[in-house]
């Protein structure tokens, strides 16, 4: 993807960069800048590496740079899906160009990158998602890098400085949509105006089968959000480009020595000293919800043969699924775990324990054993009440109980307050974002809830 050679915007009067200051000199000296018609600013035209170059020289610490100020970018366009609300995506203006594309002003790619894990950058990416940062493209977080999409990205591979959707495609090697896993990006520049459109997620894995729909982490308006999100994203899904980090190192390998039993990571009550080394571990990002991929598959074929045959009605596959989760606990339960230590999610030595064969296999259901457990009955589902409690105009205890069920479940970002008992615009569109998160398209999602819809929101 190649950068653009132009750039016009508008820069921040009080910027106190180098290029900023020496632009409003020459300004203030240009016999036209009094002279009517349109203010010097708003005529600036900018050769990107030249600017990248005169900007770089004078700061030394990439992530505390100050950037210039986008223009404000064109109302939102409507994505090209059938019944889709307009403003369903987010809002995604790119500025110029940060001052340094790593140290010392070197061109991007150029400077040794810092190594980093799967399970690392999806780590980093949530500490956005949780301490719910603001949007901005002119502000810094805390740990230095700048609060648009193109900062958080930084921030989560562990970039030297800011870069920005023009320069990103040089830390990292272009992939296809079947080799995508957690902690690649999804990246849309436009080099024509970059402020239009241009944007870039995080890859946090497959929700589903079909490869539909992912889990993106991404920096948007108005905070860091994780979101089932269709592929590639909700507006110009096509140009949407897969990308991983050069810098990317493979995940720790299992412990060789005992530790702490009761613990993922713990030591090997089984055969303690053994020295055997495991293949190596995936990293926790490769199971979970959304997960979709080989590991998952070869986990619940490892643990089937440890007697997790009765947790799986079909399969084992590469979607994660409850029947992974209880019987990655009936295992971790078997070797004598509780609480954290048997979360149903495989850690290190979960999974150095079902590669080498060692450890407690699973105990037959009905003996009693620790590690035994029945299988969990499936949760009651309400009886669906009827299409009539959901239209224009419906007002009762149903709207109220679909309501929190769609909170529970990620999908209340529609509500201002509530919900409630009256059937309200909030209602259809988080009604209609659950249906296209099950890959439902036109009249199958149209915000208003039938009896399979019912039946996955309460399930």
């Amino acid at each position: 993807m190649v950068a653009p050679v132009f750039e016009e915007f508008d820069p921040a009067s009080d910027c106190e960069c180098p290029g900023c200051v020496d632009r409003r000199r020459s300004a203030a000296a240009s016999p036209a800048a009094g002279t009517g018609g349109r203010p010097a600013a708003h005529r600036t035209v900018v050769v990107a590496a030249a600017a990248s170059a005169a900007l770089g020289a004078g700061h030394a610490v990439p992530a505390l740079a100050a950037p210039h100020q986008a223009p404000h970018q064109a109302p939102h366009q409507a994505p090209d899906r059938p019944g889709a609300p307009a403003d369903d995506g987010p809002e995604t203006p790119q500025g110029a160009k940060a001052p340094l594309h790593g140290p010392g002003g070197k061109p991007a790619g150029t400077v040794p990158l810092p190594a980093t894990t799967r399970t690392e950058i999806i780590d980093r990416a949530k500490k956005w998602v949780a301490a719910k940062v603001p949007y901005s493209m002119s502000a810094y977080w805390s740990d230095g890098y700048r609060q648009d999409c193109s900062g958080y990205v930084s921030m989560a591979w562990n970039l030297p400085g800011n870069e920005w959707t023009g320069s990103l495609h040089t830390y990292a090697t272009k992939i296809t949509k079947e080799d995508l896993q957690p902690g690649d990006m999804l990246l849309f520049h436009n080099p024509a105006n970059p402020t239009n459109g241009s944007h870039v997620v995080l890859f946090g894995g497959w929700t589903d089968y079909t490869h539909g729909y992912y889990i993106a982490y991404e920096q948007t308006r108005p905070t860091t959000r994780r979101l089932a999100t269709p592929y590639g994203y909700w507006t110009n899904p096509g140009k949407y480009v897969p990308y991983r980090y050069k810098g990317l190192t493979a995940e720790p390998k299992g412990p060789a020595v005992p530790q702490v039993p009761g613990k993922d990571g713990g030591g090997d009550a089984a055969n303690p000293g053994s020295g055997a080394v495991p293949p190596a571990y995936p990293g926790r990002a490769a199971f979970g919800p959304g997960a979709d991929n080989k590991h998952v598959t070869r986990l619940g074929r490892l643990l089937v043969e440890r007697g997790a045959k009765r947790f799986y009605a079909s399969g084992p596959g590469p979607r994660w699924s409850d029947a992974d989760r209880r019987a990655t606990r009936a295992f971790q339960q078997a070797q004598g775990w509780s609480g954290a230590g048997a979360d149903g999610l495989p850690g290190p030595l979960t999974w150095s324990l079902l590669t080498t064969g060692k450890g407690k296999d699973i105990a037959p259901a009905g003996s009693g054993a620790v590690g035994a457990p029945a299988p969990a009955p499936a949760p009651r589902v309400p009886a669906y009440p009827g299409r009539g409690m959901f239209r224009p105009g419906a007002d009762n205890a149903h709207v109220t109980q679909l309501g929190r069920q769609l909170v529970k479940k990620g999908f209340g970002k529609y509500y201002t307050k509530g919900p409630g008992p009256r059937w309200g615009e909030a209602d259809r569109r988080g009604v209609e974002a659950f249906q296209r998160a099950q890959g439902w398209r036109g009249g199958a999602a149209d915000g208003y809830p039938g009896p399979e819809t019912w039946r996955r929101l309460f399930s």
